[in-house]
């Protein structure tokens, strides 16, 4: 809001702001965008259609027996990607990329957690996450995964807490 005031009649004028229009909600690019999650992870592992399919397959079968209240999330869409599935509880746990020669599990917060079973084979360098790249010929260890995954939730957990502690 400006005003003015003119010397010699003394008289104010004010410019009152307009409101701008509401803004109406993008409305999905695609079809695909509109799909339940589990459909689209569902729709991504049937089009890889290789052992990346399996795997992912796998992958996320071993994550929810970890935690059965894991919330699977699609995220991240682009004209140039499709998404990525993304499982969290409390937070994100871990993000599951299928590409030519591996399938690729980043931990957002893979740096804090303690790997004995040493799955963490990329991103290594990294100071918050790091990844587990798992390629064609490659197992998995199945109880470590899972424990992985539980103590990821922990730190979600532990997270939380500290923050609520912060703001008392």
């Amino acid at each position: 809001m400006a005003s003015k005031t003119s010397k010699k009649s003394k008289t104010v004028t004010k410019k009152t702001a307009t409101k701008s229009p509401a803004r109406k909600r993008a409305k999905p690019a695609t079809k695909a965008a509109t799909k339940p999650t589990a459909k689209k992870i569902d729709e991504r592992i049937k089009d890889l259609g290789d052992w990346r399919g399996k795997m992912l397959a796998k992958v996320r079968q071993i994550i929810k027996e970890a935690d059965p209240e894991i919330v699977e999330e699609w995220k991240w869409v682009k004209p140039t990607n499709p998404g990525v599935p993304v499982w969290s509880h409390n937070g994100i746990i871990c993000t599951g990329e299928a590409y030519k020669d591996k399938v690729k599990l980043t931990f957002a917060k893979g740096a804090a957690l303690k790997d004995p079973a040493r799955l963490f084979n990329s991103s290594l360098d990294g100071n918050v996450r790091r990844a587990i790249d798992i390629r064609e010929s490659d197992k998995i260890n199945e109880a470590a995964l899972r424990n992985l995954i539980r103590e990821a939730i922990a730190l979600n957990f532990t997270g939380l807490a500290a923050r609520r502690r912060a703001r008392k």
